[in-house]
C-alpha cells in the first residue's frame, strides 16, 4: 500500500498553519482586551527548559517549510527568526503559507525512498522521504503548534480543542 505524499502534507500544513493563526488572533485580542504587552505572551514558556511562544511557532513553520523543500527537491527558504509580535508571527505564517501552496503533488508524490541530510543545531540528519514526513516532521509540526496553544491556554486565553483543530 502506498501514501499520498502531497496529501499527507501540504493540506495538513495549510489547514494546521491556519488554525495556529487564528489561535494567535485570539492571543492578540485577549492581550489588547486585558491591558496585557503582547510580549508577556510572545515570550512566555511553559517550564524553563522549553521555548518560547515565538520559537514554537517558528519551529512549526520551518517544519512546513523545511519539509515541503526538501521533497520537492528545492532550496529550504531561509528565515531570520527575529519575530517579536504577533504581526510578525503572524506574517512568518502567511510566508510560510505562500510558499508551500506553490509545491505542486508531481513534486512531493513518489519521494518516499527520497534520501534526505540536513543539520539541526550543528548535527548532521540523514533520512529517507516517508519516514522524515511521518517520524519526523508531522510529530513535530504537531508538538509544537500544540505547545503554542498549551503556552496561550495556561495564560488564560479561551482557547478549546476546537482552535487547534480547525472547526472547519
Amino acid at each position: 500500500m502506498s501514501i499520498d505524499m502531497y496529501q499527507s502534507s501540504i493540506p495538513v500544513f495549510i489547514k494546521m498553519l491556519g488554525n495556529l493563526s487564528k489561535i494567535l488572533d485570539k492571543a492578540a485580542i485577549h492581550a489588547e482586551a486585558k491591558k496585557i504587552d503582547p510580549s508577556v505572551l510572545i515570550n512566555c514558556r511553559l517550564a524553563p527548559d522549553m521555548f518560547p511562544l515565538s520559537k514554537q511557532v517558528q519551529i512549526a513553520t520551518d517544519m512546513a517549510k523545511g519539509c515541503a523543500a526538501r521533497l520537492a527537491g528545492l532550496e529550504v527558504p531561509c528565515y531570520e527568526d527575529n519575530e517579536t509580535t504577533f504581526a510578525d508571527l503572524q506574517a512568518r505564517i502567511s510566508k510560510t503559507i505562500a510558499f508551500i501552496q506553490d509545491v505542486t503533488p508531481e513534486q512531493i508524490n513518489g519521494k518516499e525512498n527520497l534520501d534526505i541530510s540536513f543539520k539541526i543545531g550543528g548535527a548532521e540528519k540523514n533520512f529517507v522521504g516517508l519516514p522524515y514526513l511521518l517520524d519526523f516532521v508531522l510529530p513535530n509540526f504537531y508538538f509544537h503548534i500544540a505547545m503554542t496553544y498549551a503556552i496561550l491556554r495556561h495564560n488564560g486565553i479561551e482557547l478549546g480543542k476546537l482552535d487547534f483543530l480547525g472547526g472547519d
